[in-house]
């Protein structure tokens, strides 16, 4: 078993670097000696920040600073925002001249707001905390730990409104939001951490950018594709959030813990992603890219100073900053490292998972013979129920196919579809819960390739998929529900190429049946918290079979459930799977014997990675290696009572809040 090194123990340092929240004093010293001696591109940063310089700005303070969603309404919130950044550019300015006005400007300005601020309200009440924060934060570092006269009384007032205005606001983050907000809520909690010299609020931000839920830690923002949570809503938000979650981590790298590195660097790998779609460079990814907010912004400084530090060439990403660097200022004064004397190649961050699952992914068998062609007009049950037992296959051509009844899918019969278009919906005024079940009890030789089924009640996503999400269910809809009645009726069961995604009810459940196998399907976001209830539902839940294999296949994000639940089945063999940012497990096992789960990546699932209780009967000849499991909210395995398991060759990282990352006892535990 291989355990790789803790990160989280580097926060058990006791005190802190001052200055240093975004800089360190040497890293300050080598910014400024830079300027000075005219080197890009400090220099030009610097004119252009002395440029845009405001000098004349009168400072204008609101007790109450209210803004709606996209700003509106917005009172106070400009004004906050405006000081903010010019504290920031005033105290700057201080350290690289030696101007004490400008100090004294930047005093002013946190003064002027430490004692007039009295609370957030409305819709952004926590971005507007979370924007501005660490901004505010770093200015008073700076004229903290220099010779800029600020007195002590008002350096009080400043920690003052950071506990008393700004942290309640963000101390319990807000993850069900898009992942920008808790990843500018992490930046700032972290920035307030250390001005404070607050251990435990530093901790806390550490654990939640490794940890949080739905959308609040790294791996639930950035997929193991480089595919960003908010990737398909725009691509500024994208590099908000990406540079929310590197400001953060910029910050604690200062500190001496190291947040780029986390899931082999898989902030990197985002902003790579990223970089290359807005270059026009081809990415994959599931669901479609939207194009809206194309521009290159600025928040770039902190990945290419690591990458750079690193000596590590991230072409796009590299591309895109030298960009934004002919117009940026502030942002590459304040990031700025010195150089290390001992420098560290870095490797990229490839993914263990580098494949694409579901409809329209990877090579597909053809089509033999003359198959049955359906399209949306025609009766789909009708053309299923024709081509069972003919020996032809089922096409059904691109389209949206509204389901009024539940398809009952009888034996010998193959349907294909082709690709992302073709799409089986039900329709939510129809009254019916599930999209597919078996027609017999006995059902056998099913083969089901290369669609999608939707469970959403509106196919329009908007421009914010987020917001209608299955985790905010509306109505109990399932995908494809099997049962028989006996263990192992069902025989020859064959799902490939399947896109099954946000069904409330469960995606996918198979109960009673002999060989099955899922081949590089997609279960995305299935299992909320309808009847029966949270922890119930799941996107993938197959019982009382025999004989399982499923590969390269995806399992992620199920909202209330796990990514996978095997219960009293055996010979079950899986490889090569991704199973992350789920509510529970990853994996969870019941009653089961001869499993082996191999070449996986289990990550970011809030209770843990795999778990095997024993509830009556123990989990038997259980083979688990070379499996990497990271992130995890519990241990990366956890199994009790197994009898012969062999756990080898994994690979774990950051899962729980300690150093022992599984939990294997001989103990008979069964709560889970």
């Amino acid at each position: 078993m291989l355990l790789l090194l803790f990160p989280a123990l580097l926060m058990g340092q006791s005190t802190f670097k001052h200055p240093g929240i975004n800089q360190s004093a040497e890293d300050m010293t080598f910014m400024k000696s830079m300027v000075l001696a005219g080197k890009e591109p400090w220099k030009g940063a610097f004119d252009r920040m002395m440029a845009d310089l405001d000098t004349t700005y009168e400072v204008k303070t609101f007790a109450h600073v209210m803004r709606g969603p996209y700003g509106r309404p917005n009172i106070g919130g400009v004004d906050l925002s405006k000081s903010a950044g010019l504290a920031y550019d005033y105290a700057v300015a201080w350290y690289i001249t030696g101007r004490k006005q400008y100090a004294a400007n930047a005093i002013q300005l946190i003064n002027a707001w430490s004692e007039n601020l009295w609370d957030f309200d409305y819709n952004d009440a926590r971005l507007m905390v979370a924007w501005t924060g660490h901004v505010l934060c770093n200015a008073a570092e700076i004229l903290k730990y220099t010779d800029a006269g600020w007195p002590a009384a008002q350096q009080d007032a400043f920690k003052r409104m950071l506990l008393t205005v700004y942290y309640p606001v963000i101390k319990d983050y807000y993850p069900q939001a898009n992942g920008n907000w808790d990843a500018a809520m992490i930046h700032t909690l972290i920035a307030m951490a250390v001005f404070l010299d607050d251990r435990q609020m530093f901790n806390n931000a550490i654990d939640h950018y490794y940890h949080g839920p739905v959308n609040g830690s790294l791996c639930r923002y950035i997929y193991p594709t480089g595919q960003c949570q908010e990737t398909l809503r725009d691509q500024g938000h994208v590099q908000l959030g990406i540079g929310e979650f590197a400001g953060a981590a910029h910050i604690a790298l200062t500190q001496g813990v190291n947040l780029f590195e986390v899931a082999n660097h898989r902030m990197l790998l985002g902003y790579e992603y990223t970089a290359a779609y807005l270059l026009s460079k081809h990415v994959s990814a599931y669901g479609k890219i939207s194009d809206r907010a194309m521009r290159f912004s600025d928040f770039y400084e902190p990945a290419v100073s690591y990458a750079a530090t690193m000596k590590t060439n991230f072409p796009n990403t590299f591309a895109v900053a030298d960009s934004v660097r002919l117009t940026a200022s502030r942002s590459i004064l304040v990031h700025t490292r010195k150089p290390m004397s001992v420098q560290k190649k870095l490797s990229p961050g490839i993914s263990l998972m580098n494949y694409m699952a579901g409809a329209g992914t990877g090579l597909q068998p053809g089509i033999a013979g003359l198959p049955i062609t359906v399209t949306p007009a025609d009766s789909l049950q009708d053309a299923i129920d024709k081509a069972a037992g003919s020996g032809r296959i089922l096409l059904l051509k691109n389209g949206i196919y509204t389901l009024t009844a539940t398809l009952k899918i009888p034996s010998n019969i193959t349907i294909v579809g082709e690709g992302t278009g073709t799409i089986l919906h039900i329709d939510p005024t129809a009254g019916i819960r599930d999209a597919m079940t078996n027609a017999s009890a006995d059902m056998h030789d099913v083969v089901i390739r290369n669609l999608v089924l939707d469970g959403m009640a509106s196919l329009d996503y908007g421009n914010d998929p987020n917001s209608s999400r299955s985790w905010k269910p509306n109505g109990s809809r399932g995908g494809i529900i099997f049962r028989s009645e006996m263990p192992a009726l069902f025989r020859n069961i064959s799902l490939e190429y399947l896109t099954v995604k946000n069904f409330t009810y469960s995606g996918v459940q198979i109960f009673g049946a002999n060989h099955i196998r899922i081949k590089r399907c997609d279960f995305n976001e299935n299992g909320s918290s309808v009847v029966p209830g949270a922890g119930l539902l799941h996107n993938l839940h197959i019982t009382h079979a025999t004989d399982v294999q499923m590969d390269s296949s995806r399992l992620v994000g199920s909202p209330y459930g796990c990514g996978l639940v095997l219960d009293k089945s055996s010979q079950v063999k899986l490889e090569n799977c991704e199973m992350g940012r789920n509510a529970m497990y990853g994996l969870l096992a019941l009653n089961c014997s001869e499993l082996v789960i191999k070449g996986s990546l289990l990550e970011a699932n809030d209770k843990g990675g795999m778990m095997f209780p024993c509830l009556h009967t123990p989990n038997k000849n259980v083979t688990v290696n070379n499996n990497v499991l990271q992130c995890n909210g519990g241990y990366g395995i956890a199994s009790y009572a197994t009898v012969n398991g062999v756990f080898a060759n994994n690979t774990f990282s950051l899962n729980g809040q300690h150093t022992q990352q599984t939990d294997i006892s001989t103990e008979r535990k069964y709560t889970y």
